[in-house]
């Protein structure tokens, strides 16, 4: 199965880049989890949507040949970050591939509430006209790592084993979630 993963930070040492990472590790025997680079699009201009740079095209055509899409995010000031959603932003126009896509959301953070709010708000971003993606719904399902700084190593490994174990379930609820 084909994964398409957005990380919504561009830090080097993200915990959220570093939680995609160890995704593509653990599961590679079960999914094809491609981390694709949002830092280089240029931001969203209607001008330019009908032609858009080839950059743009190609992260379109890679969403768009995915099976599902992973988006893990950070929490910038209680929403997703900028880079995030501009990315969702070029998704939505024209020709509109996230459009009943099986999405799954996650994200890690050092704080108490890990990325609940951020998580929120993306939810509403993904459910907005012109996105309409099929998210995995809550209720069990809402990858929030808190304290992330006590569950990844210095090497940015996750080091958890009941947060492996809860990714673990999550990855068949997603699998399933996307044969659906």
């Amino acid at each position: 199965m084909k994964i398409a993963v957005l990380v919504g930070s561009l830090r080097s040492d993200s915990y959220n880049k570093f939680l995609a990472e160890n995704m593509q590790k653990r599961y590679q025997s079960e999914h094809e989890l491609e981390i694709l680079e949002i830092g280089d699009l240029p931001f969203y201009n209607q001008d330019d949507e009908l032609d858009p740079p080839e950059v743009v095209k190609n992260f379109k055509r890679q969403v768009a040949d995915a099976d599902g899409v992973m988006i893990i995010t950070p929490e910038y000031n209680w929403s997703v970050p900028g880079v995030l959603k501009n990315a969702l932003d070029w998704l939505s126009r024209v020709d509109k591939v996230l459009i009943d896509k099986p999405v799954m959301t996650a994200g890690a953070s050092p704080t108490a509430l890990g990325t609940v709010r951020a998580q929120l708000h993306l939810r509403q971003i993904l459910s907005a006209p012109g996105v309409s993606a099929r998210v995995l719904p809550p209720g069990g399902n809402e990858v929030l790592i808190n304290f992330a700084s006590e569950k990844f190593d210095q090497s940015g490994r996750l080091i958890d084993e009941s947060t492996l174990e809860f990714l673990d379930r999550i990855m068949e609820k997603f699998a399933a979630w996307i044969k659906k």
